[in-house]
């Protein structure tokens, strides 16, 4: 049986958001423009896919001020931490089963 993907995760985009993020240690945050730069994304395209992972519960974003100067924090919660890790899980399996020798039987 072949492994189901999270296709929240799986688009190219937001697995690269998620594989980011889960580098920080859990509770640890990345301001929105550090995090654009990492990943060489525009704002617009970044947000489009931090809004797909926040609806799923992967990532938290907080926005708040410092001093009079707007910042916006990303952190990948314990939810999407789980979901990558399954999803990861789901790769290696999949790809475990294509180097596979096929039997006869298929």
């Amino acid at each position: 049986m072949t492994p189901e993907l999270d296709p929240v995760i799986h688009a190219q985009a937001r697995l690269r958001v998620v594989a980011t993020l889960n580098t920080l240690a859990e509770g640890d945050q990345i301001t929105f423009p550090g995090l654009k730069d990492l990943l060489g994304m525009t704002a617009g395209n970044l947000s489009v896919h931090l809004s797909k992972l926040e609806e799923a519960g992967y990532v938290e974003i907080v926005k708040t001020h410092k001093g009079r100067t707007p910042v916006t924090y990303v952190a990948l919660t314990r939810r999407g931490r789980a979901a990558f890790e399954g999803y990861t899980a789901a790769i290696r399996e999949l790809l475990d089963t294509a180097r596979a020798p096929a039997s006869e039987d298929t």
